[in-house]
């Protein structure tokens, strides 16, 4: 009746209302998403920020070391040159020798031969072939140099040669342990080398990772502020509109809300009518809902016993009453509630107060009516 009543402009409201606060409940839905989303995003930065920090020292830590093994393979390869170059010249020395050793031996050899074809010439030959003293004190002193000199050539280049073998030697043993030494530093630094390359790659992935959730943040920001803006402009527009259903809905008053209906109900609050019993959004409205600042008074359409008191899903804070024939009636969505499961309650006795728990889109009363637990439109009980 209260509907019928309104003028034909009112069902427009109602329509306009109904999208406004849907589409508030939607952007309030939205927002809520993009909040968890940020923390969620933000905590993962944080922690990926101290990851790249950590991994900060550690190549720090990994560049100074393999800095100092660069340097010490540096000069494990200068000196491993330096023997090498000494090996190769020490190899020539020792070719050379060889081959003044064979050179000498030839001539010796040749002399030996020359000896023992020629007949020999000792002392007595020379005396007796020397013109003169001097002349023969002389040619004794050539034989003995001579004999002197083919001893001393032959035992310079033994010795030469040994003694150069020996230095070669050692040569090619201090080679091959500053070989073995650069190679084992030479694999520390590639390993050395591959670590920090991995510690960087790991630490610019992480960037990477960073980067990206910076910029998904700053996009769920920027939706939260046009979410918010959005939401403020269509709650200023619902809260124009509530105050012209307002002023065009007539209110139930005075007798409405305190004299019982030939069913035996009395108005729970007064208010308008905000949406009726009936299909609403492709699915069934099984109440009705009456508009009410938030804290008004709820008072029971009847006396009987709250059956239930507490949170339901969409329901928000619901007192349900059996009123113990067959009747039952529930009160949704309020801020508090004020009775007890269990208790008995008297008709018009304050059973809690408007909010907006549950599935709302701003505060009133969804009122039932049940007739053996199937909801019937309250506005033939009222």
């Amino acid at each position: 009746m209260l509907v019928l009543a309104t003028p034909a402009a009112g069902g427009d409201i109602y329509h306009h209302k109904r999208a406004i606060d849907e589409r508030i409940s939607t952007l309030n839905q939205k927002l809520a998403h993009a909040r968890v989303q940020a923390g969620v995003l933000t905590q993962q930065i944080s922690v990926v920020t101290a990851k790249i920090r950590l991994l900060q020292g550690d190549v720090t830590q990994a560049q100074t070391k393999l800095n100092a093994l660069e340097s010490q393979l540096a000069v494990h390869e200068r000196r491993l040159n330096a023997l090498n170059e000494l090996f190769v010249l020490q190899t020539r020395k020792l070719n050379l020798l060889r081959r003044s050793y064979y050179i000498a031996l030839e001539r010796l050899e040749r002399r030996l031969i020359d000896s023992y074809e020629t007949p020999a010439v000792d002392e007595v030959d020379v005396m007796l072939s020397a013109t003169s003293m001097s002349n023969l004190l002389d040619e004794i002193e050539y034989l003995h140099q001579i004999e002197t000199q083919d001893k001393q050539v032959s035992v310079r280049l033994d010795r030469a040669r040994a003694e150069m073998h020996a230095t070669r030697e050692r040569t090619r043993k201090i080679k091959h342990q500053a070989a073995v030494e650069t190679a084992v530093v030479r694999v520390r630094t590639e390993q050395q080398h591959s670590l920090a390359r991995a510690l960087i790659s790991s630490q610019q992935q992480l960037a990477s990772a960073r980067s990206v959730k910076s910029e998904s943040l700053a996009s769920i920001k920027q939706n939260e502020k046009e979410f918010l803006a959005e939401t403020a402009n269509l709650q200023a527009e619902s809260d124009t509109l509530a105050a012209k259903i307002r002023a065009a809905s007539p209110s139930p008053s005075g007798p409405t809300d305190v004299t019982p209906s030939a069913a035996g109900l009395i108005w729970p609050v007064q208010g308008p009518i905000t949406s009726p019993f009936g299909m609403r959004w492709g699915r069934m409205h099984t109440g009705i809902d009456i508009g009410a600042p938030t804290g008004t008074p709820i008072h029971a359409a009847a006396a009987g016993t709250v059956v239930y008191c507490g949170w339901m899903e969409g329901y928000g804070n619901l007192v349900a009453i059996d009123h113990h024939n067959s009747l039952s009636t529930a009160y949704a969505h309020q801020s508090q509630i004020a009775v007890s499961c269990g208790q008995d309650v008297a008709q018009g006795q304050v059973i809690g107060y408007v909010g907006c728990t549950g599935h709302c889109f701003g505060p009133h009363l969804h009122f039932e009516v049940r007739v053996n637990g199937t909801p019937v439109d309250p506005m033939g009980y009222l």
